[in-house]
């Protein structure tokens, strides 16, 4: 199985280790990706701040991209990317006027023949075969799978999931070994990009999560957005210190988590990367 890949600016850069933790269960699951060339930045979080057309634009940009390539499925690992294409999708569809003033900005129009689609879909269709690959013992952890808010909602718009409480990470993870926690935080938000501009609602919005993930009993958090794993690994220390607590507890990337089932080693899969040392809880295992 072959898939055009969109990796976005996160994933290579503070997030690479979920590029490199995706291609590498990808791989081991015989599913090609080819980057797509000349990809550029979808807009993220900030262009629809700057304009309504421009974070329209970018997204279809790459979409047309993709089309002319002969791709049909785009892989979206990034949780803003994938959010930002749907709602290009979207808009453009609803908006005859908005899709005409796209066009006239590239210069060339979206057909709609380049679908994107987040990993966790197409990993959802192939239990049966990661269960039979899931052939290395996975640590006796209790997981909590964090969907954040943006793959989600809104849920007429990304049509994904069940939007207040989505299994499909779960599902996954406990095909290949894990067990995860039932918790009420699966989809609230952390911040996202906020981290720098309202670092205090973030640590606020953090330690609420990490507070129900600890509740509930887990060791570990589990996440589909680089953002996501930004503010909860790399701020963890700062949640602590304001509010005088200790957590210490590792955000893995889903794909992370995956790949040690299908007996990846830990350096392919990024796991000495991260703020909050996995290690020590991988040490039965890895």
């Amino acid at each position: 199985m072959k898939y055009g890949y969109y990796p976005g600016c996160s994933l290579h850069s503070t997030g690479v280790e979920y590029d490199e933790s995706f291609r590498a269960v990808c791989k081991r699951l015989d599913i090609e990706l080819e980057e797509l060339e000349g990809w550029t930045c979808c807009g993220s979080s900030p262009a629809h701040v700057a304009s309504h057309l421009l974070s329209i634009a970018l997204p279809i940009r790459n979409l047309v991209l993709a089309e002319a390539a002969g791709y049909s499925e785009i892989a979206v690992p990034c949780a803003a990317c994938f959010s930002r294409f749907k709602k290009a999708i979207h808009e453009t569809a609803e908006d005859p006027e908005l899709a005409a003033d796209v066009e006239d900005v590239l210069g060339e129009k979206y057909e709609g023949k380049a679908k994107p689609f987040h990993p966790l879909d197409t990993l959802s269709q192939r239990l049966e075969e990661l269960a039979s690959k899931a052939t290395s013992a996975v640590p006796d952890i209790r997981v909590a799978c964090y969907y954040g808010c943006l793959i989600v909602r809104p849920p007429d718009i990304m049509a994904f999931d069940e939007c207040e409480y989505p299994m499909s990470m779960d599902n996954i993870l406990r095909t290949v070994g894990y067990e995860t926690i039932d918790w009420s935080s699966k989809t609230d938000c952390c911040g996202a990009s906020l981290a720098l501009s309202e670092t205090d609602i973030v640590l606020d919005l953090c330690h609420e999560i990490l507070e129900d993930a600890k509740g509930a009993g887990a060791d570990a958090i589990a996440v589909a957005c680089s953002l996501c794993h930004v503010n909860l690994d790399t701020r963890q220390t700062e949640v602590e210190a304001k509010f005088d607590t200790k957590y210490e507890i590792p955000i893995f990337y889903f794909t992370q988590l995956i790949g040690l089932a299908l007996g990846i080693e830990p350096a392919e899969l990024g796991l000495k990367r991260h703020f909050v040392d996995p290690m020590p809880l991988l040490a039965k295992v890895v």
